[in-house]
């Protein structure tokens, strides 16, 4: 996958059903759910410690820690969408690639913020954007800017259709909040989808080259 092949993706379009890319992030959780389950709770327990014991550095956790931690769902969801073997600690390699993932968590974050603060309108595009912002780093190489650039590009083809999407996640992880141990299911289960539906989009773009 390359840059040209991304372009025509955009200029052609492509379409996903948003029911199937749920059931296939559960299929993923099914298939190692004591892997997932185990590195949602350490990320979830990392959290609760920064705001009950470190509430004044919880910025330094938010920047440098919780978007290499995320992504490393996605690389545990792409071995076993490969159907490799996969062992605990390849849920913490997004570490591997933490200046980059740093700079599209940090960055993405300040520009959606600042589209929430100035007319809440741009905010919203841009937070449903960015979903592949990451991904594409890791995948397909892209830096930084980059990556925000040509997920936004990507994700304005369907931008209503990811919102849908966005706004399942955030339903069905509310409710995992208001029953407090779903979340040890719906957080990985959301990461997972959100990694099938990039890899059903982007390869169209590599069928295309």
């Amino acid at each position: 996958m390359d840059k040209n092949s991304l372009n025509r993706l955009i200029e052609t379009g492509y379409d996903f059903d948003v029911k199937q890319v749920l059931q296939k992030g559960w299929e993923l959780f099914t298939i190692k759910p004591l892997f997932s389950i185990g590195f949602t709770g350490f990320i979830l327990s990392l959290q609760l410690l920064f705001v009950l014991y470190l509430k004044e550095y919880a910025i330094l956790y938010s920047v440098f820690l919780s978007g290499p931690l995320f992504s490393g769902f996605y690389l545990a969801a792409n071995k076993m969408k490969s159907g490799e073997e996969i062992i605990y600690p390849d849920f913490f390699k997004g570490f591997q690639y933490y200046i980059p993932i740093i700079l599209i968590w940090l960055i993405g974050q300040i520009l959606v913020s600042i589209g929430l603060i100035a007319f809440v309108i741009p905010g919203i595009y841009l937070m449903v954007g960015y979903m592949f912002a990451v991904l594409l780093h890791i995948f397909a190489g892209l830096d930084f800017w980059e990556s925000l650039e040509y997920s936004r590009k990507l994700i304005t083809v369907k931008w209503w259709k990811f919102f849908t999407l966005v706004l399942i996640f955030i339903v069905i992880n509310a409710i995992g909040l208001f029953l407090i141990a779903g979340l040890f299911i719906t957080i990985p289960v959301s990461f997972y989808a959100a990694y099938c539906v990039f890899e059903e989009v982007t390869h169209e773009a590599v069928h295309q080259q």
